[in-house]
Order: C-alpha cells, then sequence, then structure tokens
C-alpha cells in the first residue's frame, strides 16, 4: 500500500505491489455482488426491468465498477450497461420465438432443414435442464440437433436392441411426447433428449454476434438521457451499498456514495473555412475545394424505378453543382444488374459504359442498393478498391425515394473527397502547431479478429498537406489478436513519402494519435511503434529526426460527465467541455475531452493519455488543437467525438476487412492491394 500511496502523489512509479492493491480493491468491492447477480469480468447484472427482444433474447441492465488510480486517491469508476442474456423457460418456447412463431403449437409440422440449422446455430452452447425427473434434474449443454425427429432417432438400449426417443420416454417415463416431429436435443455423444422436456437454465448471457435489428434494439435499451443515466447510477449505488459491505469495512476502506464534482471548461468554438459563398448554415456549405466530375455511371442493384432513380441523381447533382462540385456529365449512363449476380462483372460494365458515354477513364460508380445485404456492399469495395481501381459511392434505395436535401449534401462531401477535392479546413490561427511547420497528423487502429476468423486488420492514416484537410491511408493484415502494429515502419514511410510528394516539404514535426489501446498495453505498444516510427524517418534520411507526439486515444470506457450547471438541450455538457484533474491519472499528461454535441442519449468524452512529447506541448495547446481538429470530418460539417486521424483509420481499417475474397475452388483466402489510384485519395470515407 506504501507504493501505491506514493503512486498517488506523484512520488513513485506504477510497481508491481500497486497493481496487485489495484487488483485486489477490485476483487473487495465485487466480491459480495458477484454471490447475488450474475457476474462478467468488472460487471454485474440484473433482471429487473429486462425487456424481451427478438428470437428468445432479452436485454438486462448492469453496472460497471472499477478502482482507479487518480490525483490523490483511489476512486470507484461506475456505470451503467446493458447486455443481452437467454430467456429462461421451456426450451420449446425459445425455439419458437427464434422461428418467429406465436407459440409452440405452430411448430407441429416440423422444421425445414433451413429452420432446424438455424436454430441450432443459436442454441448451441446453451445449458440446459431436464424436466421429465422432478426429484432428479440434470444439467446438460447443447451440442446439436438431431436430423431427424424424436420419433425416428435410434438408439441402442441397454439389451442392446434399437429404440426411437418417443417410444423409449413412453415405456420409461409414461410421457406421450407432444412434438414427436421435432427434432431432439444432443447433449452428448448417443445422449438425446427430446426438446419438450428440456428447461433454458436462467442467467445466460448471450455470447453470439447481434444481428442488425436485435443490435438496434439493444442501443435503444441502453441509450439514457443523462439525467436517467445518473439517476440510474445512483440506484447502482444502492444495490452495492458499499457503506454495509462487511468485506470492505474489514480491510479499513471507505466508499462515498456521493458522485465526485470535478472542475471543468468550455474550449471555443473554432472557426471553420468553407468556400467563400458558403452560407452561414450548416445545412449545405460550399466546399472549398470542389473536386471535377467528368465521367461515371450509375449502377442499381435494387427494384427502384427509373423515374426515382432519374429524380434522385439529377437532384443529387444540383446539391453538388450548388455545393461547390463541378459535374459535366449531367446524365450518366444508367446500368441495373442483379444484386445476387456476378458483382465484379456488373462493376466492370458499369465502369466500360462510363467510360464510353464521356470518352474519358471512369472517376466513380454510383451505386444504389437494396436496404438490406452487407454482402453486396462489402463486395462492391472489394471489386473497385482493389480489382479495378475506381471510387464508388453506395447509397441505400430509400434514400432515392423523395431525396432530402441533407441526405444528398451528405453524399455529396464523401464524393467529393473520394475524388480528391477537400471539403474545408480550419483558419490558420486554430491550427497553429500545423501552420508554424510542415508538421504531419497521423492516426492508428487495429481491427480485431471477428468470432471464427484469426486475422487482424490495421490501418495508418495521415495527412498530406499542411492545412490537414486530406488524408492517404496505408493497410495491412497481421495475424491474431495483435495490438501491436507489426509493419508499421513501412506503413509511415509510405505516408511521408505521399506527404513530401504533395507539399514539396518534409514533416518537421509528427502528431501521432493511437486508437484501440488499454492501459495495460500503454508501454509495450509506445515501445515497439514509437522505434517503428523513429525507424521509418531513418531509413528515408540518416539524419532525419522529426519530433514526435505519441497520443493514445480512447472511446471505450466508463466515464461519464453530467453537468451541474448548464446542459445542452439534450442535457449534457456543451462540446468543448475538458476536464484535466482530479479523475485523471495521478501525475502523467491526459484528459477528457467532450468534443461533439449530444444527438440521443448520454455523451461519452474522449480520453486522451499523452505518452510521450518531444514537441512541448502543454495541457491547454494540446486540448485546442484536438478539439478544434475534430470539427473537420470529411464526411460531415458537425464536429465529431474523436479526432480525424484515428477516425479515418478506422474506417480504413473496416475496409481493409472487406479486401479479403475466398477461392471458391481451394478455399484460400487472397487480400487485395488498393489500387494506386486510389492510394492518394479518401476512397475509404
Amino acid at each position: 500500500m506504501e507504493d501505491l500511496s506514493q503512486f498517488l502523489h506523484a512520488k513513485g512509479k506504477m510497481t508491481n505491489n500497486c497493481q496487485i492493491a489495484i487488483t485486489a480493491m477490485d476483487t473487495i468491492i465485487s466480491h459480495k455482488i458477484s454471490a447475488k447477480y450474475p457476474t462478467v469480468c468488472k460487471s454485474f447484472y440484473t433482471s429487473q426491468g429486462a425487456r424481451s427482444l427478438f428470437g428468445g433474447i432479452e436485454a438486462w441492465q448492469g453496472y460497471y465498477q472499477s478502482a482507479r488510480p487518480t490525483r490523490g486517491k483511489m476512486m470507484i469508476n461506475i456505470d451503467v450497461i446493458a447486455t443481452a442474456f437467454y430467456e429462461s423457460g421451456p426450451l420449446i418456447q425459445m425455439i419458437a420465438k427464434i422461428l418467429g412463431l406465436r407459440s409452440p403449437k405452430d411448430l407441429r409440422e416440423g422444421l425445414s432443414d433451413k429452420d432446424r440449422q438455424n436454430v441450432e446455430k443459436r442454441i448451441k452452447n446453451l445449458k440446459i435442464s431436464d424436466n421429465h425427473r422432478l426429484e432428479n434434474r440434470r444439467k446438460f449443454k447443447i451440442m446439436k440437433l438431431t436430423q431427424t425427429p424424436a420419433s425416428y432417432t435410434m438408439f441402442d438400449g441397454v439389451d442392446g436392441s434399437k429404440t426411437d426417443v418417443k417410444t423409449y420416454f413412453q415405456n420409461k417415463y409414461n410421457i406421450h411426447l407432444l412434438y414427436p416431429f421435432l427434432p431432439c436435443v444432443v447433449v452428448s455423444k448417443n445422449k438425446y433428449l427430446p426438446i419438450e422436456v428440456c428447461d433454458v437454465i436462467p442467467e445466460q448471457r448471450y455470447m453470439q454476434k447481434l444481428d442488425t435489428n436485435l443490435a438496434n434494439e439493444m442501443t435503444n435499451f441502453a441509450r439514457q438521457n443523462p439525467n436517467i443515466r445518473a439517476d440510474k447510477i445512483k440506484a447502482g449505488l444502492n444495490i452495492l451499498n458499499y457503506k454495509e459491505n462487511e468485506y470492505i469495512k474489514q480491510f479499513g476502506m471507505e466508499i462515498s456514495n456521493d458522485m465526485a464534482v470535478v472542475n471543468a471548461r468550455i474550449l471555443p468554438t473554432p472557426t471553420i473555412q468553407y468556400h467563400q459563398s458558403s452560407r452561414e448554415n450548416r445545412v449545405q456549405p460550399n466546399i472549398i475545394n470542389g473536386a471535377t466530375l467528368g465521367s461515371w455511371s450509375v449502377l442499381v442493384f435494387s427494384n427502384s424505378s427509373d423515374q426515382a432513380i432519374e429524380f434522385f441523381v439529377r437532384e443529387l447533382i444540383i446539391t453538388c453543382q450548388d455545393t461547390g462540385m463541378n459535374i459535366f456529365e449531367r446524365k450518366p449512363p444508367i446500368c441495373r444488374e442483379n444484386p445476387i449476380g456476378n458483382t465484379e462483372e456488373s462493376l466492370k460494365k458499369s465502369w466500360v459504359r462510363a467510360g464510353n458515354s464521356a470518352k474519358a477513364k471512369p472517376q466513380l460508380i454510383l451505386c444504389i442498393l437494396p436496404n438490406t445485404g452487407s454482402h453486396l456492399y462489402a463486395e462492391i469495395k472489394r471489386v473497385s478498391d482493389t480489382v479495378i481501381g475506381v471510387a464508388t459511392q453506395c447509397v441505400q434505395s430509400t434514400h432515392t425515394i423523395k431525396p432530402k436535401k441533407q441526405y444528398c449534401a451528405n453524399v455529396c462531401l464523401k464524393m467529393n473527397v473520394k475524388l480528391g477535392g477537400e471539403n474545408s479546413f480550419l483558419i490558420p490561427e486554430h491550427i497553429q502547431f500545423l501552420a508554424d511547420e510542415p508538421t504531419i497528423l497521423m492516426g492508428a487502429d487495429v481491427t480485431y479478429p471477428l468470432p471464427g476468423e484469426c486475422l487482424s486488420y490495421a490501418a495508418l492514416c495521415g495527412s498530406v498537406n499542411v492545412k490537414a484537410s486530406r488524408y492517404a491511408a496505408s493497410i495491412r493484415v497481421q495475424s491474431g489478436y495483435n495490438i501491436i502494429i507489426t509493419d508499421l515502419a513501412n506503413m509511415v514511410k509510405e505516408l511521408l513519402k505521399i506527404f513530401y510528394q504533395t507539399c514539396g516539404r518534409k514533416p518537421k514535426k509528427i502528431l501521432f494519435y493511437r486508437d484501440g489501446v488499454s492501459e495495460s498495453q500503454f508501454m509495450k505498444v509506445l515501445e515497439h511503434e514509437l522505434t517503428a516510427i523513429k525507424d521509418a524517418c531513418q531509413n528515408l534520411e540518416v539524419n532525419y529526426k522529426p519530433t514526435i507526439t505519441f497520443v493514445v486515444v480512447q472511446k471505450r470506457h466508463h466515464t461519464r460527465f453530467f453537468p451541474i450547471q448548464g446542459a445542452d438541450r439534450t442535457g449534457n455538457c456543451f462540446p468543448g467541455t475538458v476536464v484535466d484533474m482530479n479523475i485523471t491519472h495521478p501525475h502523467q499528461f491526459d484528459f477528457y475531452l467532450l468534443s461533439h454535441a449530444g444527438l440521443h442519449g448520454t455523451s461519452r468524452p474522449t480520453h486522451y493519455h499523452v505518452l510521450y512529447d518531444q514537441n512541448g506541448f502543454d495541457a491547454n495547446k494540446l486540448q485546442m488543437l484536438s478539439y478544434n481538429l475534430c470539427h473537420t470530418s470529411a464526411r460531415c460539417t458537425r464536429a465529431v467525438s474523436l479526432v480525424p486521424p484515428v477516425y479515418y483509420a478506422h474506417l480504413a481499417a473496416a475496409r481493409a476487412r472487406l479486401h479479403s475474397s475466398e477461392c471458391s475452388k481451394s478455399g484460400a483466402i487472397t487480400f487485395g492491394v488498393v489500387k494506386q489510384e486510389l492510394q492518394k485519395v479518401m476512397y475509404f470515407i
């Protein structure tokens, strides 16, 4: 504890003893509650107020709690969370819900192969208990479903004779199955249970990825306005009841039931430079440097009418022209293709028609998609980015019906930067750090493997002009759950070369924002990646040593701010709110910045943690620069929640995942390389 006290008062470093003490505190505060409620890591959940979703799944509210070192004392970070659980009760009831049926009676026609596979995928590894022997209920885990119904599922009896499950239950337990036409649950080798004698054990967390509809329902359940969230956190404090916790008392700990009150300040809003002809409102500002679009086509994968498509294209062209783009081809060729056909051939046909119509190399294909289906979108991006080398802009068909001006303006912003244009930039006074000397901003992120995958995707985005209004991306595929960007040195070299080719000068300063790093990995990431950045510079030129600042950016945390005086229309703190004391690191350079305006729920601030600084930033300079940069996103005219270099890196890493394809014969996975003509523009927006 002496080591921890020294660390909290900035008189010592984080030692192994400090880590042990903090882990012990986490154990002490969670021990009692974990015996009463289902617990996952530092969180516990309660069924009180649970909301039924679709398919036998329900949303549960929970609470996160964690002991955190701050300036001069330890604090407990508490927040409201939510996750999905399986509904307990009869398994047959859950299966009916999975298939969208009103009741188990609707299962009397049995299951088709497709329905059986769908159900099996959802309930695999689910824990159940049998209910046909009430005096001795046993627990099992579902392995799979049989391909045959209970009346035809055979097994060897004790005497060696074969019998079916239906007959066995009738003779052994005098149970006449109501659903002998349904498959059985396989719980071990040669052990089968009829679905109707199985019950789902309570308090089981749903671990599979939620589909789009379920994810939206879960988001709506978890989203709460600040005043409601604050009240729920206080309710969680009552459940935790630290003051009456005998374990906390035994270790001599005292925890307040009041939320911490911290000082904050609000940074001034910067001035964004659009075209001089722009109006003051933000609905449709004129872009600063409009791209020219002379050769393009429209590829329709939906069943929208020709009239609707032509009207949307006309409205989009008018908006692009009004915003500042130069559209020479006012009647691009419109192609119609099957959404489940050969996407690569469809794109190539559309590309050829665009070139033939304008007698010039195609610049863009506008794709109108059905309102569902992520596979089509992924294939379009793979082919356009890595096979053809042309920018694509995808639009859902629902937006082509009575298109809104705001939507067309947002599409225009994306099209412009994909074609090499610039949407806006900050006036020099608000990016003084960049204006003083040639400076490159970099953002790095790693997208980790999804369930069933084994590859990570790393992306590095860097500004390519002195105003940091345009960016280029470098992406890599790396094996496993690797937090370190293994080929970072070469990625940095690529972006430094592009910056030099664009500006004619080498950057004298590098501001490197790194996303996706947990606190326990800070030093490991810094050691490897700072070395890689320096190596990249020296590989270009032996004496090339730009000054470097390395900042970790975190969005996945549980710190929330609730304003005491003054709030925006949603009840959140005002944009530009920054907190850099009381709840921050005992002695390192970090701060919380709420840069965006709240639209729904409680806004989450971004945590910036400076691990290395050769540029002599003080708190105010880095806070102001980071906040100002958040106003320059190419995708919208609002301030975003984190600095654009990191935001773009996240988009580029997600795009890299789409560049893989599987060989139909060998099953081997190959990864396409982004075509040269796209590498210097923001194709990933």
